[in-house]
């Protein structure tokens, strides 16, 4: 039964819609986050150095990414949500258990690239997916839970990864039928693409919910696309690039922080996946929902601009831990400082693509969210690691100067997205009234 007098999918149906997705999210972060914990091995076996390594962690994935995400958001709004998935994922695991089996720097590139065109398919089809299956008021509050992925994701693959790397590392190179000799981090990629392969079949329990809203299963010509973007081209603009911003702080700290750790304070890559996988695991899961819990909180006391509203707070409170944190003399406060800024560098990442949903209509919903995902990713993560590693690489010309350059690339990023989102408060109000003529046009 639906779960409101709207025609909405029964409570116990969208949240186990929710759930699988958010376990997809969950497998294509753990596979897109290993590589950071896997640095100092993959560095040594392929013989690179960190701007080619951050190549591989950011730019080989991203642009791929972002390219194929356009067209597959087309696609998310007007065909199988659901199978559009299941491909997706099925290809992203091969192009996984394949840097598994790279030997060389170049066809451990052209994985990584594989990978970022199957994960393409993913978050605009699930983003569309959730706002059909709840109602406004509730939609912040399941996307936060299904970005939670995010975080559990990266905090399984530093957490996991560390425990896998100490026993795999005990037990040396093994030997593996048709592979031959694997490394430990090669056995780590095998194994991951293997378990996105069985994941697939969970698909099936995903429902399909009609397609509902203001535009709902029209096929928009995309001249028309184009044109209602970019009438709302200022909220887009500093929607996009001010979480783009936190995303480049999120992305370029998370990338470089177990390396940090090893360089800075000594430690071993299996003692920084249990402690920094921890910190994102709960940290970044009890921001995401917090931030989804207080926009829904801040919308229904009357607050239109909550989900923008929810991301200018969270630049402000993560500005002085980002501040702090590298400069910390031991890894105990440097630990300790890192847990407020993950939390609050998470809360954004629930509201953002909720904030798209509230102001296109149905049918450019999924187009609208892959440009979104094309800004966050290019410059999030295509970005991020790369911006750390050449201040790094061409600034200090100096490994042990990473702290530096992880406090350079995140204050900046944190404070122009402060920036960008309070002066995208007042335009997005105005976008939420344009599409309600929008809609009194098409009628």
């Amino acid at each position: 039964m639906p779960n409101n007098n709207n025609g909405y999918p029964s409570s116990l149906s969208a949240w186990v819609t929710v759930t699988i997705l958010m376990v997809a999210y969950v497998l294509s972060f753990i596979d897109r986050q290993i590589l950071n914990l896997l640095v100092e091995p993959i560095r040594r076996d392929l013989v690179i150095s960190d701007t080619q390594m951050s190549l591989l962690m950011g730019l080989s994935f991203a642009l791929f990414y972002t390219v194929c995400g356009i067209p597959l958001g087309r696609l998310a709004d007007t065909r199988s949500r659901r199978g559009l998935i299941a491909v997706g994922v099925l290809f992203w695991s091969a192009a996984t258990a394949a840097c598994g089996m790279a030997k060389l720097y170049w066809q451990f590139l052209l994985c990584r690239v594989g990978v970022g065109v199957g994960e393409a398919a993913l978050s605009p089809a699930a983003y569309s997916l959730i706002a059909d299956s709840f109602p406004p008021e509730r939609r912040a509050t399941a996307i936060s839970v299904y970005s939670m992925g995010v975080y559990l994701g990266s905090g399984i693959a530093f957490l996991l990864g560390g425990l896998v790397i100490q026993f795999a590392s005990a037990q040396g190179d093994l030997v593996l039928p048709l592979l031959g000799e694997v490394r430990p981090w090669q056995l780590i990629f095998l194994i991951l693409g293997a378990a996105g392969v069985l994941f697939t079949l969970l698909m099936l329990a995903v429902h399909e919910p009609a397609r509902r809203g203001v535009g709902a299963g029209v096929a928009v010509p995309l001249a028309e696309v184009g044109r209602y973007i970019r009438s709302n081209r200022r909220t887009v603009l500093c929607h996009n690039f001010g979480f783009a911003g936190l995303a480049l702080a999120g992305y370029g700290s998370a990338a470089w922080i177990p390396t940090f750790f090893i360089r800075t304070y000594g430690w071993d890559a299996g003692q920084v996946g249990i402690v920094y996988g921890s910190i994102v695991a709960v940290f970044g899961c009890l921001g995401i929902v917090f931030g989804g819990r207080l926009a829904d909180r801040l919308a229904r006391r009357g607050r239109d601009d909550a989900n923008m509203r929810v991301g200018l707070y969270a630049a402000i409170g993560a500005l002085p831990f980002v501040l702090a944190f590298p400069l910390m003399p031991d890894a105990l406060w440097a630990s300790v400082l890192l847990a407020p800024a993950v939390f609050c560098l998470s809360m954004p990442f629930g509201v953002a693509p909720a904030a798209i949903q509230e102001i296109m209509p149905n049918a450019m919903r999924g187009q609208a969210s892959a440009i979104y995902l094309f800004v966050i990713t290019l410059i999030g993560l295509g970005l991020g690691p790369t911006a750390v590693a050449l201040v790094t690489d061409f600034v200090f010309a100096d490994d042990q100067a990473l702290r530096y350059s992880l406090l350079i690339v995140t204050v900046l990023a944190v404070a122009s997205s402060i920036l960008l989102l309070w002066r995208g408060l007042h335009p997005y109000r105005e976008s939420l009234q344009r599409l309600q003529q929008w809609s009194l046009g098409t009628a």
